[in-house]
C-alpha cells in the first residue's frame, strides 16, 4: 500500500514536471526564443556569437509546435531583421528584410534601391522605414540583383553585404517562412549582458 502511494506521488510529480517543459517549449515555439548568430552576415548590426530575442507573436500568433495561424500578425516590413529557413539548406537564418510584395528591388555594389529610390543616407548608411543601419562592405558589395518581389514574398539580404548567402543567391522567401522578429541582442561576445534594440 505504502509503495502504491509513493508511485502514485512520483508518477503525479513527473506529470507535473512535463506539464511545465511541454508549457516552456509552447512557449518558445509560439511566443518568443532566442538565436545564436553564427556568422558576420550581418555586421555591423549583428555581429557573431551575439544572442537575440526573437518575438514568434510579431507576425501572427501559431499554435505550438504547428505552422497553423490563430491570428494574423503584422505584414513583415521593410528594414526588419528576421528569422526563417533557408529555402537551400533547411539551415535557420537571420536577415534583413530589404524589400516585399510588389517592391522593384535592386543592389549594386552593395547599394540597395527600392522602387527606383536609394534607401542610402550616408556613407555605407541605409535607412528602411524608421531604422537605419550601417553596413559592412569591407569585403565589396556581393552580386548585383535585380528583380520585381512577387506578392506574398520577401527579399532577405544580409547588412554585410560582401559576405552573405542571402537572397540574392537563392531567391525571395515567402512571408509565411518567417518565424519571428528579432527584437533585440541581449548578450554579446567581449561585452557579456547588453540590451540592443534592433
Amino acid at each position: 500500500m505504502k509503495q502504491h502511494h509513493k508511485l502514485r506521488k512520483i508518477l503525479r510529480e513527473l506529470a507535473w514536471l512535463a506539464a511545465i517543459i511541454l508549457l516552456v517549449f509552447g512557449a518558445r515555439s509560439s511566443l518568443a526564443d532566442h538565436y545564436h548568430v553564427p556568422t558576420g552576415s550581418m555586421e555591423f548590426t549583428l555581429m557573431p556569437g551575439d544572442r537575440v530575442v526573437v518575438d514568434k507573436r510579431a507576425y501572427g500568433l501559431r499554435v505550438p509546435f504547428t505552422r497553423f495561424e490563430i491570428s494574423d500578425g503584422a505584414p513583415v516590413a521593410r528594414g526588419e531583421i528576421v528569422i526563417f529557413d533557408s529555402p537551400e539548406s533547411g539551415v535557420r537564418l537571420i536577415k534583413r528584410i530589404v524589400a516585399v510584395g510588389g517592391d522593384r528591388v535592386a543592389l549594386e555594389n552593395g547599394h540597395l534601391s527600392i522602387n527606383g529610390s536609394e534607401v542610402a543616407v550616408g556613407d555605407a548608411v541605409e535607412a528602411l522605414g524608421d531604422r537605419q543601419y550601417r553596413l559592412n562592405l569591407a569585403a565589396g558589395g556581393g552580386p548585383d540583383f535585380e528583380a520585381r518581389v512577387p506578392e506574398g514574398y520577401l527579399l532577405a539580404v544580409g547588412d554585410y553585404r560582401g559576405r552573405s548567402n542571402d537572397g540574392r543567391m537563392f531567391g525571395f522567401i515567402p512571408e509565411t517562412a518567417v518565424y519571428g522578429q528579432a527584437r533585440a541582442v541581449y548578450w554579446r561576445s567581449g561585452r557579456g549582458a547588453v540590451w540592443i534594440s534592433l
